[in-house]
């Protein structure tokens, strides 16, 4: 009896320490790949812009934002450069704008681009919500297979395109939806 009752409580116990480690590795979040893409993409042009010694230059770097991101003037008179040729990179430049010495400090320090997007991030939520449309590729007699996108992608697309999908709740009504709005340009 006190083999069995050893046997089971040793059971019990390896249970207790294995099913909760289990638990939490079911738990880890999914990274969405296009989270904080705009603000990387653009970090990245900016990048592009300094060569060596700039990229550990606080004023160059200054400088290399606003040579990407602006044209002319501060605040609400800012004018966004016309290289900027994405309103999404538009946007984001804006956001940057007011934020280039808390952009410029981990620049110098050569943090990757991600990282510097999820530290801007602690303070502007926004800085990785904005996010490139979708692209929705369409070869010559072929169809879009619609059903292979989630609802928030179908809800994205439609938005781009301008259309409002009112009193669509499931699925099959947002990709129909977006099958009648094909012709429309994103």
């Amino acid at each position: 009896i006190n083999a069995e009752y050893m046997g089971l409580s040793c059971l019990c116990a390896l249970l207790l320490i294995v099913c909760p480690a289990a638990a939490k590795k079911s738990k880890t979040k999914e990274v969405d790949p296009k989270e904080c893409e705009v603000c990387i993409s653009n970090l990245e042009k900016i990048d592009s812009l300094l060569e060596g010694k700039q990229k550990k230059d606080k004023d160059a770097v200054r400088a290399a934002i606003g040579q990407h991101c602006t044209k002319s003037g501060f605040g609400s008179e800012w004018k966004p450069s016309t290289k900027l040729t994405s309103p999404k990179d538009v946007k984001m430049c804006y956001i940057f704008e007011p934020i280039k010495e808390a952009i410029t400090v981990p620049f110098i320090t050569g943090m990757p681009k991600e990282r510097i997007c999820k530290k801007l991030k602690k303070d502007n939520p926004d800085v990785c919500d904005v996010k490139y449309p979708i692209k929705v590729e369409k070869k010559e007699g072929e169809e879009v297979d619609y059903n292979k996108l989630r609802v928030k992608a179908l809800k994205s697309i439609l938005a781009d395109r301008g259309v409002k999908c009112t009193g669509c709740t499931e699925k099959p009504e947002f990709v129909k939806k977006c099958q009648e709005t094909e012709h429309l340009e994103m």
